[in-house]
């Protein structure tokens, strides 16, 4: 399970998905006992987070948009795995 970024607690995962069952640019994300799979634009796909850290994910998204969608590309067309930064 490749992490990409974690802060706070926070784990956030991404995985190659092609043939996979969510079939659009997605992350895992980790806390705890708590997991949760996310679309880019913020749509949970599966899971669930407490509020406080679904909060801190959305920001986070938002804030790193462009390089999700260049590493959800490079994971799954060249197997690359591409680090962000997490929230400071």
């Amino acid at each position: 399970m490749p992490v990409i970024s974690q802060f706070y607690g926070i784990l956030i995962y991404m995985y190659m998905e092609l043939g996979g069952h969510h079939k659009e640019p997605h992350i895992h994300v980790k806390y705890n006992e708590y997991e949760m799979s996310i679309t880019l634009e913020g749509r949970i796909l599966d899971g669930h987070l407490p509020k406080k850290q679904k909060k801190l994910v959305d920001a986070w998204i938002e804030l790193h948009k462009d390089e999700l969608k260049a590493a959800w590309h490079a994971l799954n067309n060249d197997g690359e795995i591409i680090k962000i930064k997490g929230l400071e």
